[in-house]
C-alpha cells in the first residue's frame, strides 16, 4: 500500500513541473502550443487561448480559456472541474452531444458540423473505430476538431482510426493524432500512414501511454501492453521512422513528465 501511494505522489509531482511549450509560424503571426497531458492541449494565439481536452490531473499552470473544446465523454476528455477552473466567464464549450449532461451550456456540434466561437472557426471531425474491439468508440459519438487560428488549420483527432472523414481533411497545418488507441488499432505504422495523407507541416502523437493516464487516477489500474510489444518511446521510435523521407516534422510533446 505504501508503495503505491508513493508511486502516485510521484506521478503526482511530475505532473506538477511546468509544461514545455513549442512555436508554430501561421500566416497571422506565432502560435504557442502547450502539449499538456495525455491529450490535454493548450494553444494560444495573441491574446486568445484554446484548450483541448483539460484534465484536471495536470496540476501545473494553464491559462483561463476562451474557448474550450471537448473530443469525448470519458474523465481525461471530459472534466467539469478542469472547465471549470479554465474557462473565462461566459467563455464557450464545444463539445460532442455526449458531454450535454456535465456540460449543460455546452455547444453541441454533430459530426460535420461547424461553428464560429469566440471569433475561432471550428469544425467537428468524425472520431470512430473501424476495426471491432473494446474499448469501443462507435461513429456519431465523438468529435475530433480543426480549429483556424491565424490562417492555420489545426486538427486534433480526439481517439479515432483514419476514417474517410479524417482521410478527406485538406490543408491541415499543425495535426494531434492519437496513437495506439484504440488499442491495437492505430499502430506507429497506421498511424503514421493517416499522417502522411494528411500531410501537415507538423504532428504531434498523443494519447499514447494509457498506463501512465491510467495510474495518475488509479496507482492500482491494469497494465495495458502496447501493439507489438513495444514500450512507449519504441513505438513513439516506430512513428519516426514511418514519417521518414516525407516534408512532416515529427514533435514529441512532453505529455507524460516521467517518461
Amino acid at each position: 500500500m505504501m508503495r503505491i501511494s508513493l508511486l502516485f505522489a510521484c506521478l503526482v509531482s511530475m505532473v506538477a513541473l511546468a509544461a514545455a511549450p513549442d512555436r508554430f509560424t501561421s500566416p497571422g503571426g506565432s502560435i504557442t502550443i502547450t502539449p499538456r497531458l495525455h491529450s490535454s492541449v493548450q494553444l494560444e494565439f495573441g491574446a486568445t487561448v484554446i484548450q483541448v481536452d483539460p484534465w484536471s490531473a495536470d496540476n501545473r499552470p494553464a491559462r483561463p480559456a476562451d474557448l474550450i473544446l471537448i473530443t469525448d465523454d470519458p474523465g481525461h476528455h471530459l472534466d467539469p472541474t478542469a472547465i471549470e477552473r479554465l474557462r473565462k466567464p461566459g467563455a464557450p464549450v464545444v463539445i460532442p452531444a455526449v458531454a450535454r449532461s456535465k456540460v449543460p451550456d455546452g455547444i453541441v456540434l454533430a459530426n460535420g458540423e461547424k461553428t464560429v466561437q469566440a471569433g475561432i472557426a471550428v469544425e467537428a471531425i468524425a472520431a470512430y473505430d473501424i476495426i471491432p474491439g473494446d474499448p469501443v468508440h462507435p461513429k456519431g459519438k465523438s468529435n475530433g476538431y480543426v480549429v483556424t487560428l491565424g490562417g492555420a488549420r489545426i486538427y486534433f483527432s480526439g481517439v479515432t482510426e483514419c476514417v474517410a472523414e479524417v482521410q478527406a481533411l485538406k490543408n491541415i497545418d499543425v495535426a494531434f493524432v492519437a496513437m495506439n488507441i484504440p488499442v491495437g488499432r492505430m499502430t506507429p505504422a497506421a498511424a503514421a500512414e493517416c499522417v502522411k495523407g494528411l500531410a501537415p507541416k507538423v504532428v504531434y502523437t498523443y494519447h499514447y501511454d494509457q498506463d501512465y493516464a491510467g495510474k495518475v487516477t488509479n496507482p492500482r489500474a491494469a497494465t495495458q501492453p502496447l501493439p507489438g510489444g513495444l514500450t512507449v518511446a519504441q513505438s513513439l521510435d516506430a512513428f519516426a521512422a514511418a514519417l521518414a523521407g516525407t516534408r512532416i516534422e515529427f514533435r514529441r510533446g512532453d505529455w507524460y513528465p516521467s517518461r
